[in-house]
């Protein structure tokens, strides 16, 4: 991808390179959040500036990155260091975001905001993805959408509203017309046969994927 409207978010969750990653996050501009930027070397990307309160940034790694243009923030803020690293991409005209190191970590509290951070970006027309490199997910808002996972790969889809009108294809479970419930299971744990295929009427939820966990052969 050669898009400049199109960004890769380096956040400090954990992060494990893979070769879908790598195909993923391929020609996009890179701001790093914080101790995000320890994942830079590993994907071998530069970013263009680095943000937050450095609270999470070792010694050793500002040294290396001491050429990377900074943006400090005070530790005392009213918003993640990642949220700041987005409206940055978002000023320098970004439509299109990989969110790495979103997904896993010691934080679970990060991983459930990135979540619901990401349905609210997805509301205002932005094109959303998390990623640990082991899991991804996608916001899912009323409408149509299709998702390139392996075949066997398993997926889940997490309601943060009721959900009206849901359609699953491509999967082993698929539904027609669902009605999902707030906090319902119905939907963990289905298994792609393919590319799969989601449509909700109305409401809110996220998509969790595996594509490297294919123990639904």
């Amino acid at each position: 991808m050669n898009d400049n409207s199109a960004f890769l978010i380096l956040l400090g969750g954990e992060l494990s390179t893979t070769d879908r990653l790598q195909q993923q996050i391929s020609g996009r501009r890179v701001i790093a959040a914080d101790g995000g930027m320890r994942h830079a070397r590993m994907l071998d990307v530069e970013p263009e500036i680095w943000v937050g309160d450095f609270d999470s940034a070792t010694a050793a790694l500002q040294e290396d990155w001491r050429h990377v243009e900074r943006m400090p923030f005070p530790a005392e803020k009213n918003f993640t260091d990642g949220e700041i690293a987005v409206e940055e991409a978002l000023t320098r005209g970004a439509r299109s975001l990989v969110l790495a190191g979103s997904l896993a970590g010691e934080r679970s509290d990060h991983a459930l905001l990135h979540m619901t951070y990401a349905c609210s970006l997805a509301q205002s027309g932005l094109d959303i993805q998390l990623t640990s490199g082991v899991e991804e997910a996608w916001p899912l808002l009323p409408g149509s959408k299709s998702f390139e996972l392996p075949a066997a790969s398993l997926f889940s889809i997490i309601n943060f509203t009721p959900v009206e009108g849901l359609h699953i294809e491509g999967a082993r479970y698929p539904l027609t017309d669902h009605e999902l419930a707030f906090g319902s299971s119905r939907t963990l744990s289905n298994v792609a046969q393919g590319p799969v295929t989601i449509t909700m009427r109305s409401g809110s939820a996220i998509l969790v994927a595996r594509p490297y966990d294919l123990s639904g052969r």
